[in-house]
């Protein structure tokens, strides 16, 4: 059996210090005056969209959701408890560690691993819907992770991507902003160069044969504490890919 805090793939597109980086805070996620208390209030909304896009698409169907770079969690539990079977992975075995001490009386609808998508590709893993939420900026090949996470959808699921901007906006807001101004986030979090066009998103996946909506922005109120969808995708942005149904996989 392999050691759960073993990293199962190989980690050619790891950034080993973006790992240390979230190992170093996995505890934070859940705190609500943590590190990340503004990404909880991020999460509600980003989960609602997700939902609502769930409905959409799949109407009441429980689904096979995979959730890219899971984090603590926050994201996988809400759905499971919506009756869908969720695997969320992670690069930071501490995420993984976390993620499974807060959700474990969910496991009948919910599990974790540590491990990479590469992994699952080789596997053969499909999933009706993949995340790729918040982690194409954090690996230093996104075109890659998102191809990766594009052969894990089967013919007639769905991709969610969410992901930063690469506009003088963002660098504007979603770094000097939320990481020195507001403190939102620690120093650090992001980098600015890191950041994936929805040009470019689209890009990787419309060759795969997936039909990309166009891009929901996401907005942050300093005042409110607040975030909401918003029409602009020039700082942060959700956007939904369909795979062409007609296209065969193996298994």
């Amino acid at each position: 059996m392999l050691s759960k805090d073993k990293l199962i793939g190989t980690p050619d597109n790891l950034s080993p210090e973006e790992v240390r980086r979230f190992d170093a805070l996995a505890e934070e996620w859940r705190k609500p005056d943590g590190a990340f208390h503004t990404v909880l209030e991020f999460n509600r909304v980003r989960l609602h969209h997700i939902l609502n896009e769930i409905q959409r698409h799949f109407g009441n169907t429980p689904l096979s959701i995979l959730d890219v770079g899971c984090g603590a969690g926050i994201l996988t539990e809400p759905l499971a408890r919506a009756g869908h079977q969720v695997l969320g992975i992670d690069a930071s075995a501490v995420n993984v560690r976390v993620a499974r001490q807060n959700g474990w009386e969910l496991s009948a609808h919910l599990s974790y691993r540590h491990c990479l998508s590469q992994t699952l590709v080789e596997e053969g893993a499909r999933f009706d819907l993949v995340l790729n939420t918040e982690v194409v900026e954090h690996v230093p090949n996104p075109t890659r992770l998102l191809q990766e996470c594009g052969d894990l959808v089967n013919p007639g699921g769905m991709m969610v991507v969410a992901t930063l901007n690469r506009t003088w906006k963002s660098y504007l807001i979603g770094i000097i902003g939320a990481e020195y101004v507001l403190r939102a986030l620690p120093r650090g979090t992001h980098s600015w160069q890191a950041f994936v066009t929805p040009e470019e998103a689209a890009d990787a996946l419309t060759p795969m044969g997936f039909r990309c909506d166009s891009p929901r922005g996401m907005s942050y109120n300093p005042l409110t504490r607040r975030w909401r969808l918003s029409s602009s995708d020039k700082v942060n942005y959700l956007m939904s890919a369909i795979k062409d149904p007609s296209i065969q996989q193996d298994t």
